[in-house]
């Protein structure tokens, strides 16, 4: 919010924070038109917020004191506010001061600092958000350190400077705590500031795919459109939580079997989700709508954004904005939907075709609502289920990174597969997915390497060798196409994965056995010889080689190829019974079977004919360790 009156107004302060309870605040620094937002502010904090604030009763702020706080030279006196809806709900300042504690200018570099929240937000982590962007900006500011005044009876803001992660020092002094902050980054603080990002982001993230209460604004009466296909969605999956249709023009008070509203304000009762199923130009109202009403977070289904050109761009902008200054998350937009299978939830607010993937242990990510269908329906078809599933369309706001954030702590959540055609922050999702990778197989199929011209949407500014080096460093597995993504999920999901890099290969195909080989050594692993057992192979002799391939010391995993052989009498599920034996004798590694004309098989070996886990027909094996 650059102002005329404040020609020095440091706008690249402003920054968009995720707090404890995954709701979002703009942080901003403070400028001279702050003064009736900052009284207002002022007026709401409880007389025992002031008293630790000021250390005596200080029913109300003076003129004087509210020019001081709103007047700053953004150097040696910064002021900063949390806003939601434009509004205060906590502020932080410093100033400079000397070695005797009177007001400084540089090259003094320590200063004061002071917060001040309001009741009813904490707990929601503000003053810490607060506390790492003032003090980034000290820093920027040739400011070291700070020091506080706190009474020992304010346990709460005194744990927020102790758990800063700063090099610190304590005394009492004169009836209070007197604390100093080194403020030069530590391994400790930036911990302390990753972890308090994990938190919050993954719990937005919770909240938007464990909602207790959805509102579809935009069903239509006559049962078409997008809108009502979530609704039905909705409806089919067995949402264990409240459901509520809205449209504007409605009649009855039913909507496929859902109550209906003529507006969000209507429904007289909370609502955590709204998916927004309405033409671009009208879902700013739609957003006030259901700011105004407290929702929590937004799917919004509407094309018209980023993906249409300039002008949607700049919607697309304005709506984040807008979504933001109600201090709710986006997913979004033009996006295809959510999806969460865990057993309380059951919540499908997607338009997905039915029917939608079961209850599994894959999470799965997709900027693209195209290859959301194409990799929903291919884990249909493979009786494969999943965890959550995410398709974030043009991802204002939240993004893949978020969803690993999310991943990273979900128990339900085994194997992570994301299809990105951007990387967004690359330095931030190489941290991420270093992090999730270490404790869950993470598997990318990267779309967009090479953007055609005309396309609206940018690709990764990085080179694809520079993104697969980026990849291959973080620890995740890179594959080239959606099959082979859903193929490494279901390897990955069903199976434990391998103790090392020593790959042994056989077979009834010589052919195979090469190319198999070959794709090892490609990846960097360590494949012994492929044992050829010929075309006449019996399901007894596949059982055998299996079961010593498996019980060998010098062996991590195993390929099994097969083709049709000359005993096509062998029916494919007595193979599939064969592999089932030697699996069973000998668990522990992953066995993956690759297979040429022989769907039956495939059958025979989905997961929910093979106990011991599916079977992958495409190998893409985990990076060595």
């Amino acid at each position: 919010m650059t102002t005329e009156s404040d020609p020095a107004y440091p706008a690249h302060w402003e920054a968009d924070v995720v707090l404890r309870d995954g709701g979002t605040a703009r942080i901003r620094p403070i400028t001279t038109e702050d003064a009736d937002r900052l009284v207002s502010f002022y007026e709401q904090v409880s007389d025992e917020s002031k008293y630790y604030r000021f250390f005596a009763p200080y029913p109300r702020l003076s003129a004087r004191d509210v020019h001081r706080f709103t007047h700053h030279d953004y150097v040696d006196r910064v002021g900063l506010a949390a806003t939601i809806g434009g509004e205060f709900i906590g502020t932080v300042r410093y100033d400079r001061i000397d070695a005797t504690g009177r007001p400084a200018s540089a090259p003094a570099d320590e200063a004061e600092v002071a917060f001040l929240v309001q009741d009813a937000h904490q707990g929601r982590g503000v003053a810490s958000a607060l506390l790492e962007h003032i003090g980034a900006v000290a820093r920027e500011r040739g400011i070291r350190g700070f020091a506080a005044e706190v009474l020992p009876a304010n346990t709460k803001m005194i744990k927020v400077f102790t758990d800063a992660g700063y090099q610190q020092k304590r005394s009492f002094e004169d009836g209070s705590v007197h604390l100093t902050l080194d403020l030069e980054p530590t391994a400790e603080s930036l911990a302390v500031q990753r972890a308090r990002e994990q938190r919050a982001e993954a719990r937005s993230v919770q909240r938007l795919l464990a909602p207790g209460s959805v509102a579809v604004v935009g069903v239509s009466r006559s049962g078409g459109g997008v809108g009502a296909s979530v609704l039905r969605n909705l409806r089919d999956s067995g949402f264990h939580g409240h459901l509520y249709a809205v449209n504007e023009a409605v009649s009855t008070d039913l909507l496929d079997g859902v109550r209906a509203y003529r507006a969000v304000a209507d429904i007289g009762a909370p609502v955590d989700l709204a998916v927004i199923a309405v033409p671009a130009e009208r879902v700013p109202e739609a957003v006030a709508a259901c700011g105004d009403h407290g929702v929590q977070g937004l799917v919004v289904l509407s094309a018209g954004y980023g993906e249409s050109g300039p002008q949607g761009a700049a919607r697309q902008r304005e709506l984040l904005r807008q979504v933001r200054s109600y201090g709710m998350r986006l997913i979004g937009p033009n996006a295809f939907g959510v999806i969460n299978t865990a057993p309380d939830v059951e919540l499908n607010a997607s338009l997905a075709p039915a029917p939608a993937p079961a209850r599994g242990r894959i999470g799965l990510f997709t900027q693209s609502g195209a290859i959301g269908i194409a990799l929903l329906s291919a884990l249909v078809r493979r009786g494969a289920g999943l965890s959550s599933f995410v398709s974030a369309g043009n991802r204002a706001d939240v993004s893949g990174n978020d969803i690993l954030q999310y991943w990273y702590e979900d128990e339900a959540t085994d194997v992570a597969l994301l299809y990105l055609e951007t990387l967004g922050n690359p330095r931030k999702f190489s941290r991420l997915a270093r992090r999730t990778a270490a404790v869950k197989p993470v598997v990318v199929a990267k779309g967009g390497r090479h953007t055609p011209a005309g396309h609206v949407v940018p690709g990764t500014r990085l080179s694809d060798d520079t993104v697969s080096a980026l990849l291959r460093q973080a620890g995740v597995i890179r594959v080239d196409t959606v099959t082979e993504l859903v193929d490494v999920g279901l390897l990955l999901a069903g199976q434990p994965l391998p103790a090392g890099p020593r790959v042994a290969i056989l077979g009834n195909s010589e052919s195979l056995g090469v190319i198999a080989y070959d794709a090892c050594l490609t990846e960097r692993l360590r494949p012994s010889a492929p044992l050829d057992l010929t075309t006449d192979a019996s399901p007894e002799d596949f059982r055998a080689a299996l079961g010593s391939a498996l019980a060998a010391d010098t062996n991590d995993a195993v390929i099994v190829t097969a083709i049709p052989g000359v005993s096509e009498h062998a029916l494919a599920a007595d193979l599939a019974d064969a592999l089932r034996a030697a699996v069973a004798e000998h668990p522990g590694k992953p066995v993956a079977v690759v297979h040429v004309e022989l769907g039956a098989l495939a059958a025979a070996l989905s997961p929910d004919s093979l106990p011991l886990g599916p079977a992958a027909w495409g190998f893409a094996p985990a990076p060595a360790p």
